[in-house]
């Protein structure tokens, strides 16, 4: 039953995501956007293919470790049904909420999610730019969903069907959708997300809801005077694959070398980005603060 469900939603996602990137590329192209490049297109591709060998490779490890909290779990049954997958989703959609802040906030972990940022485009294909490490450690964030009671093939189920959502996100081409983006992460909100600009630097980390930014301080909404530009503060000038999987830790390599002190070098490493003991670099946090200071 498992293998069927997660086989009819692969068999279901598929055609929807070529239908969709096939309508955007026919849109792009009679409105002249550029919304896609041959280059950038075969990147995303790359990456993506990348992450599902890994995540593959990784799905057995993370089926035993979550199976093995399940033997400890303090809740053993949920009333109905339904009660079970909407506790599921709201705590998968939750957990995944710290994973991808933390992502963002410790400079280990933005190495690896990085090159998800990285495109200066922004269409449905990044939504398939993975991070191509994080199926390493993914698993330890959904741990806690095994010990209140929920099955590992569960977890697997539901985190892959909200990825579709998330996916899906991923556009330029759906403006604002009026009542749902009081708590649905939108194509609104998930531009924010992708932008370089100051003031929307790591915000709306939200997969599909969007009321944990808002709960926990990390939400800003689309801002008509100020237009998205998308990639990073400071934008690779290669489409080597190598160097977008892995020029982060080059750098955090060359930091580590610095002559300071230990504390600094463990503030290279697991300190936001963009910290350094010196001031030549800022996180966005001293960005933000700067760009307060010039208003």
């Amino acid at each position: 039953m498992e293998h069927f469900r997660e086989s009819l939603l692969i068999l279901i996602s598929t055609p929807i995501y070529l239908v969709v990137i096939g309508a955007e590329i026919f849109f792009s192209a009679l409105n002249h956007l550029r919304l896609y490049s041959k280059k950038g297109t075969l990147v995303n591709l790359y990456l993506m293919l990348l992450n599902l060998g890994l995540d593959i490779l990784m799905r057995t490890v993370s089926l035993l470790v979550l199976n093995y909290f399940f033997d400890f779990r303090i809740i053993n049954s949920y009333p109905t049904v339904w009660i079970y997958w909407v506790a599921l989703f709201l705590a998968e959609d939750f957990m995944y909420y710290w994973l991808h802040r933390i992502d963002h906030f410790c400079r280990l972990f933005w190495a690896v999610h990085v090159t998800h940022h990285s495109s200066e485009e922004f269409n449905l294909t990044v939504g398939f730019r993975s991070s191509v490490l994080q199926p390493l450690y993914r698993f330890i964030y959904f741990i806690p969903l095994s010990f209140v009671g929920f099955k590992a093939i569960d977890i697997m189920f539901i985190y892959s069907a909200t990825q579709i959502f998330g996916i899906l996100v991923h556009t330029q081409t759906v403006g604002k959708l009026g009542w749902l983006e009081y708590f649905l992460v939108t194509p609104s909100h998930h531009r924010v997300h992708h932008a370089s600009n100051v003031c929307y630097l790591d915000r709306n980390m939200g997969m599909v809801l969007i009321i944990w930014d808002k709960l926990f301080g990390t939400f800003q909404k689309e801002l008509e005077h100020e237009p998205v530009k998308y990639g990073l503060t400071q934008n690779l000038q290669s489409n080597n694959p190598c160097k977008i999987v892995f020029h982060e830790w080059q750098d955090i390599i060359c930091d580590l070398k610095k002559k300071t002190s230990f504390k600094n070098k463990i503030m290279y490493l697991l300190g936001p980005p963009g910290w350094s003991h010196d001031g030549n670099r800022k996180t966005s946090a001293q960005l933000r603060k700067d760009l307060l200071k010039k208003k």
